[in-house]
């Protein structure tokens, strides 16, 4: 598979040779595939919801499977920094939506990335891509376990979230949130939790995280 790395030169010439004078382009044009497809969702909620009600104003966008196209929607959609508070910006595999009832989301939970207000706006836009092009590239030794990521722009401090699949996985979530970390360029005294999704619908904000690294 392809690295997720933004084109630049779409074709190259070739020496002639002999008497042959023509100089031979090589077309490079060709897409490169991901190894799976990846959908854009976008949430901008308008006030605070309720559970029963989260994910109505939720909305796909456009669903990418190529290098190519993941950096013309990226380069085309407003970063995390330009983001409205409250929103939400989510990257999930094909087929997989950023629920919690989702039956590939059910039983597993989120590695969560929690930045202060005080961090600088860049920080969060360059974790966020850091964190995009690992997990479209399949950088991720677990990546079979990821079904997406989340960016959420709060007052209190943006957020960071990666998704997975199996929470009673510790291997392999323990490895994937130490990836993260690496990922994100977190030091080794900064803190990340992992939540369940099954704790966070049950208990709301009385939840505690299942792992932290």
């Amino acid at each position: 598979m392809a690295a997720v790395k933004k084109p630049t030169d779409l074709s190259i010439k070739a020496p002639s040779s002999g008497n042959n004078k023509k100089d031979v382009t090589l077309d490079l044009t060709k897409k490169h595939p991901l190894e799976h497809s990846w959908t854009f969702w976008f949430d901008n909620p308008n006030g605070k919801q309720k559970q029963t009600t989260w994910g109505q104003t939720l909305r796909s966008v456009y669903t990418f499977k190529t290098v190519e196209d993941f950096w013309c929607l990226y380069n085309n959609v407003v970063p995390p920094s330009r983001l409205v508070t409250g929103a939400d910006l989510h990257v999930f595999k094909e087929g997989i939506e950023p629920k919690w009832e989702d039956p590939m989301c059910a039983n597993g939970g989120k590695w969560t990335v929690t930045y202060s207000k005080a961090t600088s706006k860049s920080n969060t836009d360059a974790s966020w891509l850091n964190l995009l092009l690992a997990m479209i590239g399949e950088q991720f030794a677990e990546s079979d376990e990821i079904c997406g990521a989340v960016v959420s722009v709060r007052n209190r401090g943006d957020r960071i979230a990666l998704w997975t699949k199996t929470a009673s996985n510790e291997a392999g979530q323990i490895s994937i949130g130490k990836a993260l970390k690496q990922c994100v360029d977190l030091p080794e005294t900064t803190s990340i939790g992992y939540l369940t999704h099954a704790d966070a619908k049950r208990l709301d904000k009385k939840a505690k995280d299942r792992y932290v690294l």
